[in-house]
């Protein structure tokens, strides 16, 4: 379990997030689309989460989705302390309607996000979907993850927006899960 505060001229956000939960959440960022993402993360994730923010949305969604990412990464990266006995390692495949995004996160403590995602539409509703990408970002920067999200094909922004959400729910869960064989930190050079 991990709490993480942050405030910024632009944003006040809290997070609280259990890796080991069972999918239950109480979302409130002032970005609807984005509450609706979060919600389907800590569901098909099993994680506990909670998020409060406040940000300046009527200049744009950018910080306040951003700012949510970063908090996201670092409860990530503090609820997992020093790694042992994780299997590190996580992938999915999924698909939501005509989209099939692939994720995979290697917790490393290197932070490196590839997102490949050509987007045909600019606005899901009101939501700027170059967002998706800011936000996960972020989180892999914050989480020191190595994480990669490939589009391998769709047209509709709203199912590749929600088929990443959902992969990426399940290759954090693969990746946070405890290997009963491993006692130590799955790393030959013993930290992570």
């Amino acid at each position: 379990m991990a709490t993480i505060n942050r405030k910024t001229t632009e944003t006040q956000i809290a997070v609280e997030l259990n890796l080991y939960g069972s999918g239950k959440y109480n979302v409130n960022t002032g970005v609807p689309f984005l509450d609706h993402m979060l919600e389907l993360w800590a569901k098909h994730g099993l994680f506990d989460l909670t998020v409060t923010a406040t940000g300046d949305i009527e200049i744009d969604d950018h910080h306040t989705v951003e700012d949510i990412g970063l908090c996201i990464g670092e409860a990530i990266d503090k609820a997992l302390g020093e790694k042992s006995g994780i299997y590190r390692y996580g992938f999915f495949i999924l698909p939501m309607d005509e989209a099939l995004t692939e994720v995979a996160f290697d917790l490393s403590g290197r932070p490196f996000v590839v997102f490949n995602v050509d987007w045909q539409q600019e606005k899901i509703k009101d939501f700027d979907v170059s967002l998706v990408e800011e936000f996960w970002r972020a989180v892999g920067t914050a989480a020191k993850a190595n994480l990669h999200i490939n589009l391998k094909y769709g047209k509709d922004a709203h199912h590749i927006s929600e088929a990443i959400f959902k992969a990426a729910a399940r290759a954090l869960c693969a990746a946070v899960a405890k290997d009963p064989r491993r006692k130590d930190i799955p790393s030959t050079k013993g930290s992570l």
